[in-house]
């Protein structure tokens, strides 16, 4: 049993290469491996105690509260769902968009304001599609998801630049500042609300810019 630290940004290549399980830390997570060889590939592996990572990994993804509507599960979590919320369930070994970043739950707060019933909303950069599931959740009655990466969880592959102008009630958005600085115009030329995070603001805080 081999462990190599890796950046969280990394979670959908760790399962794809056969990780035996995940703990997530700030920013980092530990991975491990049956051999030496696979663990290289993310780094400097080191000898793991034998362990079953795979119910340690499960215990690491508690259910989470976000914002006054959500209860953020993974699918082998049992707990009721508190009244008043949505369970909104995520695999954590899917693609990214597990819903412990701070930036997806501040885009799932600002949706709890901004999306309505028969609203219609067009997910950007879907990953997971955690984001086209909470906007079900809440009632809208239209949401398309993209993303450039075919495995993830899409209506079409493809980004903002191809949906036509004025077409949705709401964009919202967790990428990055270069990505969400560069499609910019785009998505305020499709959508009159718009929810787009996945950026730190002056003080290295993670935010969330709703307009």
């Amino acid at each position: 049993m081999f462990k190599v630290d890796v950046d969280t940004d990394l979670i959908a290549d760790l399962y794809e290469a056969g990780t035996l399980g995940l703990i997530e830390h700030d920013g980092w997570v530990e991975a491990f491996f049956d051999d030496r060889e696979t663990a290289l590939q993310f780094g400097e592996p080191s000898e793991a105690p034998d362990v079953d990572w795979v119910q340690q990994t499960q215990d690491a993804w508690p259910p989470l509260l976000v914002g006054e509507k959500f209860f953020l599960v993974a699918p082998w979590r049992t707990e009721p769902t508190p009244e008043g919320r949505f369970r909104l369930e995520i695999n954590p070994g899917q693609q990214c968009g597990t819903g412990q970043h701070p930036c997806t739950q501040k885009c799932l707060e600002a949706m709890e304001r901004i999306v309505k019933p028969g609203h219609s909303v067009l997910d950007v950069g879907s990953g997971s599609g955690i984001l086209s599931i909470a906007a079900r959740l809440l009632g809208a009655a239209r949401v398309v998801a993209c993303d450039i990466d075919p495995e993830a969880c899409v209506d079409f592959v493809g980004s903002v630049d191809a949906v036509r102008s004025n077409s949705f009630d709401v964009v919202v958005a967790n990428i990055n500042e270069e990505v969400i600085g560069r499609m910019r115009p785009d998505f305020d030329r499709v959508a009159r609300h718009r929810i787009l995070s996945g950026f730190q603001n002056e003080d290295g805080e993670w935010t969330c810019l709703v307009c």
